[in-house]
């Protein structure tokens, strides 16, 4: 996977050390997501799914699994 150099975090998340957040990147092909505080685990997926993915929390319209 070519990973992407061009991460952004929410300015809600702070500056400082400890405030862990959801970063997201773009490359031609796909959307990468990581965390963080876990920066080498990134995970790719289309806009479309993304989009779908944020309309389902913003709708309460997931089921959690335990």
């Amino acid at each position: 996977m070519n990973t992407p150099s061009n991460w952004q975090k929410s300015s809600f998340s702070g500056s400082g050390d400890g405030n862990a957040c959801l970063e997201l990147a773009s490359t031609s092909a796909a959307l990468h997501l990581r965390e963080s505080d876990t920066p080498a685990v990134a995970l790719a997926t289309t806009p479309d799914a993304l989009a779908g993915l944020l309309a389902g929390i913003r709708a309460h319209a997931l089921n959690r699994q335990a």
